[in-house]
């Protein structure tokens, strides 16, 4: 009888050791599936992700002999042609764009560019050396907290008007460098000297001040 109890412990022990081992076994098997779906997901999403990437070039500043095409609009990314600008404003948004390789440098907002067609009379001489035929350039980038400058209104506190920031009221004076006239912004806009080639507009430097809101802290 002990030996029949011997027996049957060792059988259920054999048993259980079995049990167990298969069960490793199994969870060892899902780790492993789960672990090659995961894989494949992440290389899926992966090689999505370099599909979608920007092309070399687009997030790069604006660089010199870049043409300046319309960045929003019915004529969205058509190139802006001194006929395209009315005297007096409104200003309209620009990207650079590179000839060569025909990339638009539109990875970053902070590329994103204010252009307005003013009387040459009234801007000030530092003003009027990066302008062409009254043609000048800036930043559409707020220099307080980095919003977008979209509107061209009388200005709060004189009887021109002005590039606005709908975000908190900054406002600057493209005749004079894109100055602040009003509001909480610390300094002016960027701006971005142009030059005419062949009836396009396009860059003729780099931007002249920092580009972008002020950084908090």
């Amino acid at each position: 009888m002990a030996n029949a109890s011997l027996n049957t412990t060792a059988s259920s022990s054999d048993n259980t050791a079995e049990s167990e081992a298969d069960a490793c076994t199994e969870q060892t098997r899902r780790a492993l599936l789960i672990g090659a779906l995961v894989t494949t997901t992440c290389l899926a999403c992966s090689t999505q992700v370099r599909a979608g990437d920007d092309p070399p070039g687009s997030d790069d500043r604006p660089q010199k002999g870049d043409l300046l095409v319309f960045s929003e609009g019915d004529q969205e990314g058509k190139v802006i042609t001194s006929s395209d600008l009315p005297a007096g404003g409104p200003p309209v948004h620009a990207w650079p764009k590179d000839p060569k390789t025909s990339v638009v440098r539109s990875a970053s907002r902070l590329n994103e560019i204010l252009i307005i067609r003013l009387d040459p009379a009234e801007l000030d001489e530092q003003t009027r050396a990066r302008a062409v035929d009254g043609i000048i350039a800036y930043s559409a980038i707020c220099s307080h907290a980095g919003c977008p400058v979209t509107a061209w209104v009388k200005s709060d506190v004189g009887d021109k008007e002005v590039f606005k920031c709908m975000c908190h009221n900054s406002e600057y004076d493209p005749r004079a460098g894109a100055q602040v006239v009003f509001g909480p912004a610390p300094r002016r806009l960027a701006a971005l000297p142009l030059t005419l080639t062949e009836g396009s507009l396009s860059v003729a430097g780099n931007f002249v001040g920092k580009v972008g809101g002020a950084q908090p802290g």
